[in-house]
């Protein structure tokens, strides 16, 4: 790990960081905490409050993030793209439609609860699905691109939700994942019902998840827990087994996955200690710690986690760290 910057945002604990897919060109970045949210337009060095334009009275604090998946990939295209970025706050989701430079705040159902996760549908602009995990409420569903929200939590047996994951082949497999207190819950018909997973109760709460890129043909999907252990199913959550091989000490607050050129798949878990990468499925591992990666509580990679890759790490004191993997 290269530590390319780090930079102070003026938050309390960061709880959530997000990057435009086009980062190494237009440096647009997000972080999320109890103070609000920040935005910098220069890869993380100068940060300024993206909620200005509201005129809120109070900080807003803010805990989820996400870019709508089909986020133009160019500044050409999105000049007449889909510019979406959605923001999960206490009791409202935000959304931007011009690179978070204006917001819209949709109200949730009363009583108004604490957005932890949000998924976007991989065909969003198609179908206009987004879900977003709250702690004690469970999944709110909007089928509206944002405006609407309603609960969905049919099965959901824990309403406390850290993680949530959407399929890449969501059009077809309708297949959700949810990571909470007692483990994962799994829904195959869009979020509107859900089912409990056979992860060990015991080893949970699921702090993170990450679907396989090629789910659709191998079915792995990775839990990240506050144990540090690191699980992973290759039927779609209905057995599991935990992975060895590391030394990497605290919770897993972050899991990222991508194809390799080798046809394997490379695996970023991020502890609040450490950095850890896999290229071969979690076969070995390459660990990196550092005093800078002390209180890291969230990450980012928007262009993937071959090596050299750029990561956005959020830490407890309110820093962003811009490293090269």
């Amino acid at each position: 790990m290269t530590r390319i910057t780090q930079a102070a945002t003026g938050l309390g604990a960061i709880q959530a960081v997000a990057a435009s897919p086009t980062f190494a060109q237009d440096g647009l970045c997000f972080a999320a905490g109890s103070d609000g949210l920040r935005v910098s337009t220069d890869g993380g060095i100068i940060w300024r409050d993206a909620y200005a334009t509201l005129g809120l009275r109070a900080p807003l604090t803010t805990a989820a993030l996400a870019f709508s998946p089909s986020y133009a990939q160019d500044r050409v295209q999105r000049a007449e793209g889909d510019r979406t970025i959605f923001a999960g706050a206490v009791g409202g989701v935000l959304r931007s439609h011009d690179e978070g430079q204006t917001w819209r705040i949709a109200s949730l159902p009363s009583p108004p609860p604490f957005v932890t996760a949000l998924a976007v549908s991989p065909h969003y602009l198609e179908d206009g699905l987004v879900f977003a995990g709250t702690m004690e409420d469970g999944v709110l569903r909007s089928w509206d691109r944002g405006d609407s929200w309603a609960a969905w939590n049919f099965g959901l047996l824990d309403l406390n939700v850290y993680a949530l994951a959407i399929s890449p082949e969501f059009a077809r497999d309708d297949t959700l994942y949810v990571g909470v207190d007692s483990g994962v819950f799994r829904s195959s018909n869009g979020g509107r019902a859900w089912r409990e997973t056979s992860f060990p109760m015991e080893c949970a709460p699921v702090l993170s998840l990450a679907i396989s890129p090629n789910f659709a043909a191998d079915g792995v999907i990775f839990a990240g827990t506050e144990a540090s252990e690191l699980w992973m199913s290759a039927d779609r959550g209905v057995t599991w087994r935990g992975l060895s091989g590391w030394e990497a000490p605290g919770p897993i607050n972050a899991l990222m996955l991508a194809p390799t050129d080798a046809q394997e798949l490379a695996i970023l878990a991020v502890t609040d200690a450490a950095l850890c990468l896999s290229q071969d499925g979690g076969a070995s591992w390459q660990v990196q710690c550092s005093a800078e990666l002390r209180g890291v509580t969230c990450a980012a990679a928007p262009a993937g986690v071959e090596p050299g890759a750029q990561v956005l790490l959020g830490t407890g004191d309110g820093r962003v760290l811009v490293c090269a993997l």
